[in-house]
């Protein structure tokens, strides 16, 4: 499995608008072999980064796209950061509102948070992605 592929399938599934989308998604996804689900964010960013992270590694374990192992949940979480980071310069002190996709295929784990960031209708669009091996 190619981790290009994996990052795209999180990416993917992170801007899916609606349930039904996502669900078309993850089974394209897992007809190429790769675990797939997301969980929708909204919030203040700063204050809420650990619960961005954990929805994620709660939605991953959840959805079994990873197991309950402490290795696979540290590398959710690790590319969950590593998205965030990404998208930090643009949303410190703003409100944030979106979705966060995870995939996996093989050893190859993504996270990717699409996100809305500002105030009202005066948004800026942000993606960040995270990989990990496990």
């Amino acid at each position: 499995m190619d981790s290009r592929e994996v990052a795209r399938a999180a990416i993917e599934i992170s801007m899916t608008p609606s349930r039904e989308e996502e669900t078309l998604l993850k089974r394209k996804h897992q007809e190429k072999g790769i675990s797939s689900t997301a969980v929708d964010y909204g919030g203040e960013f700063l204050s809420s980064l650990h619960k961005v992270v954990e929805r994620a590694v709660v939605a991953a374990r959840r959805e079994q796209v990873i197991d309950g192992t402490h290795h696979e949940e540290g590398a959710v979480a690790g590319a969950a950061r590593e998205a965030l980071s990404q998208v930090m310069p643009k949303a410190l002190g703003l409100n944030v509102g979106g979705k966060v996709g995870i995939a996996r295929g093989g050893e190859h784990v993504a996270v990717a948070v699409f996100f809305a960031i500002g105030l009202l209708h005066l948004n800026e669009v942000a993606i960040g992605l995270g990989h990990r091996a496990v």
